[in-house]
């Protein structure tokens, strides 16, 4: 049982320290790899499931590469899983970064260095429209949500209004909305419950008038 689950790790470590080594854009871009990843090759995870780490990682402190890894290694192999999971998308930026730092004046001024990072730019935009799909597919899409996502995207793109605000004011919004929805099914349980007993009264009398027409 426990090499199973070192075997697991390890898998684990091994896909999520890829996705940390060829992923630049930070942790929104690793999303739509992360997905493709454990959701559709490896199947350790569901779609809406993703989506929902997603959140709560996003909602949570830290970076949202790591909450994920940490998250699905935790649900795929427990607690040994998720370390390995953490340390894979972990180690190949601080591998970089390392290297980096040793050899920065050499970087600083390289052309070539520049010029990678341009296109390195602008394959991040497309990793992060990929990403934005692969959240929206899987939401529940009625006008709620909808006018929601809109507001959120117009204030961010027209405002410096921090996205702090805006995810706890959309998780507040999205408890009430919750809660009304409660409400009104509550409501409507009692007017099914009242219809039944009249049902259920008819019945005895259905049942008397044929005992009554068996004695004649």
């Amino acid at each position: 049982m426990r090499k199973n689950v070192f075997v697991k790790a390890l898998e684990l470590f091994l896909v999520f320290f890829k996705i940390g080594l060829f992923t630049f854009g930070g942790g929104l871009a690793m999303i739509s790899l992360i997905s493709r990843e454990v959701v559709e090759n490896k199947k350790w995870i569901t779609e809406k499931e993703m989506g929902d780490v997603v959140i709560i990682a996003e909602s949570t402190p830290g970076a949202i590469a790591v909450n994920t890894a940490t998250y699905v290694g935790y649900k795929t192999a427990g607690v040994t899983g998720s370390i390995f999971a953490t340390l894979g998308v972990v180690l190949p930026s601080l591998i970089i970064i390392s290297v980096i730092f040793v050899f920065f004046d050499l970087f600083k001024e390289n052309k070539w260095v520049a010029a990678a990072f341009k296109g390195i730019r602008a394959t991040v935009i497309v990793l992060l429209f990929n990403a934005f799909t692969k959240l929206f597919r899987p939401m529940q899409k009625n006008a709620v949500t909808i006018v929601a996502a809109v507001t959120v995207f117009l204030i961010t793109l027209f405002t410096d209004f921090n996205s702090i605000w805006l995810i706890l004011i959309g998780g507040t919004l999205g408890v009430a909305y919750f809660i009304a929805l409660w409400a009104r099914a509550r409501r409507k349980k009692p007017a099914a419950a009242s219809a039944a007993p009249d049902d259920l009264a008819g019945k005895p009398e259905k049942a008397s008038e044929k005992g009554g027409e068996a004695d004649e």
